[in-house]
């Protein structure tokens, strides 16, 4: 929050995106838990769990950016966080060859269950157990846009397309909910497009990008083309 109340300081309309890996699976695994002990209540759908992750982060984030820019004189802190469907091809590859793991981890029988169970995907995880595996399709459409736009336009600080958004599918005038993760990369990447944003600036746990990561050779990059990028 004060990073970004930094920036909006300074004068930059700022739409903020974020992760929910870790809150999504722990919603998920909840919610199976429940349905496990409570065989009278049907476990939410991922879609739906993608959704409970984007409102209470957008919560936090909203509640800590209000405060931090009321801390420095904004008195008009209008932050919004939008709950944002984003539509994937249901034809896409992904949907044939599931893999982005997600939730806790099991053992082979519990697994075997939750296959014959709930019909998941499940794979062993590098000889942790097992988890369940869903698919990543690349974004197509933000569902939400023009609201997102009219916000910005708005001089709203907009907080959207959380975890890569609510993926569904387009079916006649419905949208269905998706079981997968949409990368947030490339859901930021389609949003700034849609935006006309300026910069996409994306925030990592380490210092640069860099090539030959933790080894001998690593070498940081302070800048590069996108063609260097592409090789």
């Amino acid at each position: 929050a004060v990073s970004i109340a930094d920036l909006v300081e300074e004068g930059y309309q700022v739409v903020i995106t974020h992760s929910n890996g870790p809150q999504v699976g722990m919603i998920h695994t909840a919610m199976n838990e429940f349905s496990t002990n409570h065989p009278d209540y049907t476990a939410s759908p991922m879609s739906v769990c993608s959704a409970m992750s984007q409102g209470y982060i957008g919560y936090d984030l909203q509640n800590a950016l209000r405060e931090e820019l009321r801390k420095r004189g904004f008195m008009r802190t209008p932050v919004v966080t939008v709950v944002t469907q984003v539509r994937v091809d249901e034809n896409d590859p992904a949907f044939q060859n599931p893999s982005k793991p997600i939730g806790h981890f099991m053992t082979r029988e519990q697994a075997e269950h939750a296959e014959k169970a709930y019909g998941y995907v499940m794979k062993e995880d590098a000889g942790r157990g097992y988890r369940r595996v869903v698919a990543s399709p690349k974004p197509v459409e933000i569902v939400e846009q023009d609201a997102i736009n009219s916000l910005v336009d708005a001089n709203k600080i907009v907080i959207c397309c959380g975890g890569g958004g609510i993926p569904v599918t387009l079916q006649g005038d419905h949208l269905k909910g998706a079981s997968a993760v949409i990368d947030k990369d490339f859901a930021s990447c389609l949003l700034a497009k849609e935006l006309d944003a300026d910069m996409l600036i994306i925030l990592t746990a380490v210092e640069k990008v860099a090539v030959n990561f933790g080894k001998e050779n690593e070498k940081w990059l302070d800048e590069m083309t996108v063609e260097e990028a592409q090789k």
